[in-house]
């Protein structure tokens, strides 16, 4: 694993830091996955929007726009 160096604010690296320890994590650890995420949202993007196409060949309105109500029933 390789080292970097970031520069932050000093109170804003301690109430990280406080929340890591609330959340019984480290800094380093909460980094590594906001860095994961990060490097990989455009992949997580593409994925979802194959998906969602993948799915428009099944569900047909017939140009019908639903209420928010109707959308969310059950």
């Amino acid at each position: 694993m390789k080292n970097i160096t970031l520069s932050a604010d000093e109170a804003l690296i301690n109430a990280a830091r406080a929340r890591a320890r609330a959340e019984h994590t480290t800094l380093n650890e909460q980094f590594r996955r906001w860095l994961n995420d990060y490097a990989r949202r455009e992949q997580q993007l593409a994925e979802a929007r194959a998906v969602i196409d993948s799915l428009q060949g099944y569900v047909r309105t017939g140009g019908r726009k639903f209420t928010r109500d109707e959308m969310n029933e059950r």
